[in-house]
């Protein structure tokens, strides 16, 4: 028996979708995070490092917008991997209010040493989906955040 009361189908459908959605996607965060911290990085330090270790040099905020942080937030993280000696700031010589922020070899070789090993965990999480069923529900999901995004 459900245990959700009932408010039509169109209604009942969108919300049993949103809770599944929920459910997998906290726990998919959860895992993965728990990976992330066997690195000795928090979530938010190592998506800095795979940022920039893929995209190279970027302002501090474009760092935020990929990560969907607060301007303050993502501060205190670059200055924690600046202090650990992963990321260097420099100024942008075309607004001296902005900061570039990038890898130090140190930091480069962290990314090497950490991103392989995560994304083959993330594979392994993926894998209870056929590859067909992750390139659909990769589509569908794409799909609902854009026109998410567009009407929102």
């Amino acid at each position: 028996m459900k245990s959700t009361k009932k408010y039509g189908k169109k209604i009942d459908l969108a919300l049993s979708l949103f809770v599944k959605l929920t459910r997998a996607h906290d726990t998919f965060e959860h895992l993965t995070a728990a990976n992330i911290r066997e690195a000795g990085l928090t979530p938010a330090q190592f998506g800095v490092v795979e940022c920039l270790g893929h995209k190279g040099s970027m302002l501090i905020g474009d760092l935020t917008k990929k990560h969907f942080v607060s301007g303050g937030n993502m501060t205190v993280v670059v200055d924690n991997l600046e202090k650990e000696g992963v990321v260097r700031r420099s100024v942008n010589k075309e607004d001296k209010r902005a900061f570039f922020v990038q890898l130090t070899p140190k930091g480069k070789r962290l990314f090497k040493t950490i991103f392989i090993p995560h994304a083959h965990y993330i594979a392994k999480l993926a894998s209870v989906l056929t590859e067909a069923e992750q390139a659909e529900l990769g589509r569908l999901l794409k799909k609902l955040g854009t026109e998410l995004e567009r009407i929102g």
